[in-house]
């Protein structure tokens, strides 16, 4: 059940109907949705960034990479075999009622992964509602129920020279990985996932962006497009 509440902006009579219920959740009717999609080092974590250092609090961020499956009790040496690059290896399920709970306005505790140890930790990250929440993950597209909740779909297109050595710089720097198990890992399950999964789920998007983050020209176009959003509803 829902009670609405009734503003009143400036000398004009401007009403607007929010809903809220009773457990204290306000519903975001005008919530939007943007995915950001693309292979491994393509940008789409620049592009991610630059969004939320412009826009703040208003903008929220939530990523598929925190939705991998829990693998707690499977030994590291299979955790480290694992194919991390096949829509099996996500909890997609648990993000799309996250995505829905967001949508109703209500927080949600969003699982967090440790690359280091290939697995969740005990940890969870509070996502509240906002008039934005970017989705950010690999295979966002590929998921259709998952993807019917964006309202705005962007996938970043790299060159796949560009992306391996994006991959291999920061997966030895940021994530404690060995130059070998890098580069095997793209050979077996990376590249060959991204040509079977993540390039074909390309068609769904609305935009394509090249070089994600880099692309300034892109970037000042989306960026306005989430101001004028922000802003029709502030």
């Amino acid at each position: 059940m829902f009670q609405p509440v009734l503003q009143f902006l400036g000398a004009d009579l401007i009403i607007q109907l929010k809903y809220y219920n009773f457990r204290g959740g306000i519903v975001m009717t005008d919530t939007i949705f943007i995915g950001i999609a693309g292979g491994t080092g393509s940008g789409k974590t620049t592009l991610t960034e630059h969004i939320k250092k412009r826009f703040g609090d208003a903008v929220g961020v939530i990523y598929h990479d925190n939705y991998y499956k829990d693998q707690t009790g499977v030994p590291f040496e299979v955790r480290c075999r694992q194919n991390y690059d096949h829509p099996d290896a996500f909890e997609t399920d648990l993000m799309v009622r996250h995505l829905k709970a967001l949508k109703s306005g209500v927080a949600v505790q969003c699982p967090v992964y440790s690359y280091t140890d290939h697995n969740r930790t005990d940890e969870t990250v509070e996502v509240r509602p906002a008039s934005v929440i970017i989705v950010e993950g690999l295979l966002i597209f590929q998921n259709p129920e998952l993807r019917d909740l964006m309202d705005i779909k962007i996938f970043v297109d790299t060159d796949a020279d560009v992306r391996i050595l994006r991959r291999i710089l920061r997966d030895v720097k940021e994530r404690g990985r060995s130059l070998d198990s890098v580069v095997t890992q793209y050979l077996t399950t990376v590249k060959p996932m991204h040509e079977q999964f993540i390039e074909p789920s390309k068609r769904f998007a609305d935009i394509i962006v090249l070089e994600g983050g880099h692309n300034l020209v892109a970037l000042d176009m989306i960026m306005q497009r989430i101001a004028n959003h922000i802003g029709s509803n502030g």
